[in-house]
């Protein structure tokens, strides 16, 4: 072995000491950057839930005033069913038969917009 080719080796060595330790930080930065991703989506998924579920109850409790089963305007009633489930009603209309057509949206704690739904309820078939 010659003397010069050995010191060009441990040279080799010494340049990559400390690259496992960048390597580590780099990998953990990319599963944080992935949690965070998979947590603001599941997010978004939720409130859509949430959106879709007080669309749900705001057409079924105006439907059944549109019925003339519980007291009050159909949209006044599925605006404050709507409410009381944190959101706003942003489209009711009344078909005829007694069916409600509702549109919701939830905008508190929504990150990149609003989250909306939509729900359609009258009389059992």
């Amino acid at each position: 072995m010659r003397a010069g080719s050995a010191r060009a080796g441990a040279h080799c060595r010494e340049a990559e000491h400390g690259s496992g330790t960048i390597l580590a930080i780099a990998l953990a930065l990319v599963v944080m950057v992935c949690m965070v991703a998979a947590l603001t989506l599941a997010r978004a998924m939720a409130m859509a839930h949430r959106a879709a579920s007080a669309a749900d109850l705001a057409a079924l409790a105006g439907a059944d005033a549109a019925r003339g089963l519980t007291a009050g305007d159909p949209c006044l009633v599925a605006s404050e069913t709507a409410a009381r489930h944190g959101a706003s009603l942003s489209a009711c209309t009344v078909l005829g038969g007694g069916i409600v057509e509702i549109r919701t949206e939830l905008v508190r704690g929504a990150f990149f917009g609003t989250a909306g739904g939509r729900s359609r309820a009258g009389p059992p078939p």
